[in-house]
């Protein structure tokens, strides 16, 4: 795995041991990146499974402002922080080593807003229409925020919301990628 883009381009990156997270592919990445292009200019992003922290190190490579880097496993934390390490501008990443609700509920309390959101949570544990119902509920989001959604084509992810269109979804194999954007 690699940055592929910007400022960090061709930082090798490490990946977690194991098959306790799923790394997202090299051609994958680059298909993502190409469809958020037109939005990654300046902000917040929160990568809430973060895993080994590829996406958002790519996201602020290309732009963003700071990212912060969620995971519940310390093996995650742990690769997450060596890949930063690397760029070597770890003051633009947060690191919170905890589940995915109790992340969102602390930077809830922190006041935290966010502009990108990754969302790829363990295909088993699809919860990504409840995470994002979670940020609108809460004020996460600012408006025009967009949501990358990473899912396996068994997941039911809506098309259409009260407070989210979808932009665009496509597949790679069994790798579903749909990108929201938040009206509110």
């Amino acid at each position: 795995m690699r940055v592929i883009s910007g400022r960090f381009r061709g930082t090798r990156l490490e990946a977690v041991n194991g098959d306790k997270t799923r790394p997202t592919t090299d051609k994958v990445k680059e298909a993502m990146f190409s469809m958020l292009m037109p939005y990654l200019n300046g902000g917040r992003v929160l990568d809430l499974y973060a895993g080994t922290g590829g996406l958002s190190i790519e996201a602020v490579s290309r732009g963003m402002d700071h990212a912060t880097l969620v995971d519940r496993q310390f093996q995650a934390i742990k690769i997450i922080q060596e890949n930063i390490d690397k760029t070597h501008h770890a003051d633009e990443f947060t690191i919170l080593k905890s589940p995915a609700q109790q992340a969102l509920t602390h930077l809830k309390v922190a006041n935290q807003h966010f502009d990108l959101v990754f969302l790829d949570p363990p295909y088993a544990k699809e919860t990504i229409a409840v995470d994002m119902a979670f940020m609108v509920d809460n004020g996460l989001l600012n408006k025009g925020a967009i949501i990358l959604a990473e899912s396996n084509d068994e997941a039911n992810l809506p098309s259409e919301s009260d407070n989210f269109s979808m932009i665009q979804q496509k597949h790679y194999g069994i790798t579903v990628v749909t990108i929201y954007q938040y009206e509110g």
